[in-house]
């Protein structure tokens, strides 16, 4: 488990009921005594979940939250609350805090939200996210075909209540996409609840989008919103929609149908207006085919699908990429990393990246991490990805309008340009030594040079 849970709480006597209870399940704790010291504590790094009482000295719960929300906002935070003062705990909720408990509270209740936290943080995508104020109208880098084709779906829909589902392989900034919809919308001011349907335990779900009323089962000792609750005049993003049960399928169906629903042992109907976005990283139509999941709720949450492509379908956005985190890294780790060396970016643009964005910056975060001079060379790159990188392309994309002959001339002129650069890298840009290593003439060398754009190098 050894995940690091940050207390923040200005009562000792909390602290070490906290703290005991936590570090019984395995967890590692570190207490601050008011909201100050959990923004310092923060600032270090190597924090998976933070709990912090709102009521605090020098800051309080809400200031720590916001810090969260601003320099790692895949960070979990839940909130403590006085019995009686739920009111802003849901505030904090809609901030953006991600569950609350209540004072006097459950130790089964305690443990269980702090999992469910847990495991939402190491399933959260951690690329970057789209929030206010961000420079960026979508903070999406690439501009690739597909993404191109994508910033205009999200043109057309984001200021509509259409419920949009975003498709794609875990790591391709699914949750990016649903960020850019809601903070693109007339609904930018108001909620965006977010939940990962996988880190739900199936016997919570209901009770976690629809709510609870007081006694509705054992340790309910008060009522509680659910995120549909919680969303309303905002977006709902359900992640991992697929991982919903089958059961609750039919009560999710006719929540976003009738946009009415009921508590958890309450009886009386709630009405919400809430903009829905889901997304899966699996094919719901197989799933549908397999019983797995509704054919209607496929089809009512299928109005405006979006398709992300892998990052290896997208190779050219990957310099731009790498630009990006290399910046954000540097900011982060205090660095000066200027770039990656030809050799090194060509082995990481013919790179499969099977864990895609998350993948590609978890390995630039390392290199910056481990690098000795301003440039990465391929020595600083993982083992398996020199390995099992090609600088021939993994994918051809056979159009209607090109022939073998021309895919076959394109591929040859890579692999051409990728061996003269490494080449080159090798000879430390002595174009006549370069030559030898190649076994052809200088003139012809310079010649493939001024073709490739590569003249510089010399």
């Amino acid at each position: 488990m050894n995940a690091r849970i940050l207390i923040a709480d200005d009562e000792q006597n909390i602290r070490k009921v906290l703290s005991a209870t936590l570090e019984k399940e395995g967890y590692q704790v570190q207490t601050a005594r008011d909201g100050e010291e959990a923004i310092a504590i923060l600032s270090k790094g190597n924090i998976q979940v933070v709990v912090t009482d709102l009521k605090m000295p020098k800051a309080d719960g809400l200031e720590v939250l916001r810090y969260v929300q601003r320099n790692n906002p895949g960070i979990p935070v839940i909130v403590i609350t006085a019995f009686g003062t739920v009111d802003n705990a849901v505030a904090a909720l809609k901030t953006g805090a991600f569950d609350y408990i209540s004072k006097p509270f459950e130790k089964s209740d305690l443990i269980r939200t702090i999992a469910k936290a847990v495991k939402t943080e190491s399933l959260a995508q951690k690329d970057f996210r789209a929030r206010p104020g961000d420079e960026e109208r979508y903070r999406i880098i690439g501009q690739s075909r597909q993404m191109k084709a994508i910033y205009d779906v999200i043109e057309k829909v984001a200021d509509t209540p259409s419920t949009v589902l975003i498709m794609g392989e875990s790591g391709t900034g699914k949750e990016l996409i649903a960020a850019a919809l809601h903070y693109n919308s007339s609904r930018r001011n108001r909620p965006f609840i977010k939940i990962n349907c996988a880190a739900i335990p199936r016997e919570l779900m209901e009770s976690e989008l629809f709510g609870y009323d007081r006694g509705a089962f054992t340790g309910a000792v008060g009522s509680k919103p659910g995120r549909f609750e919680l969303a309303d005049a905002g977006t709902l993003f359900l992640d991992e929609i697929a991982e919903v049960p089958v059961d609750m399928q039919v009560k999710l169906m006719r929540a976003i149908q009738e946009s009415e629903f009921e508590h958890v042992g309450g009886v009386q109907t709630i009405r919400v207006d809430v903009r829905l976005v889901v997304a899966t990283n699996r094919n719901l139509q197989k799933e549908v085919e397999e019983g797995r999941f509704r054919e209607d709720l496929y089809y009512r949450l299928n109005v405006v699908p979006i398709q992300l492509p892998p990052l290896r379908d997208r190779k050219e956005d990957i310099p731009m990429l790498v630009s990006h985190f290399i910046d954000k890294f540097n900011a982060k780790l205090n660095r000066k990393i200027e770039k990656l060396s030809a050799q090194a970016l060509n082995l990481v643009v013919n790179y499969h990246w099977p864990g895609n964005i998350r993948e590609l910056e978890n390995v630039i975060e390392r290199c910056i991490l481990f690098a000795e001079e301003p440039e990465i060379k391929t020595d600083t790159l993982p083992d398996q990805l020199v390995e099992r990188s090609s600088c021939v392309p993994s994918a051809v994309s056979l159009d209607a309008d090109t022939s073998m002959k021309d895919i076959v001339k394109q591929a040859t002129a890579e692999l051409e340009r990728d061996l003269i650069i490494k080449a080159l890298e090798e000879t430390k840009g002595n174009v006549t030594r370069a030559a030898k290593r190649l076994k052809i003439s200088r003139k012809s060398l310079q010649n493939k040079m001024k073709e490739f754009g590569l003249r510089e190098t010399n």
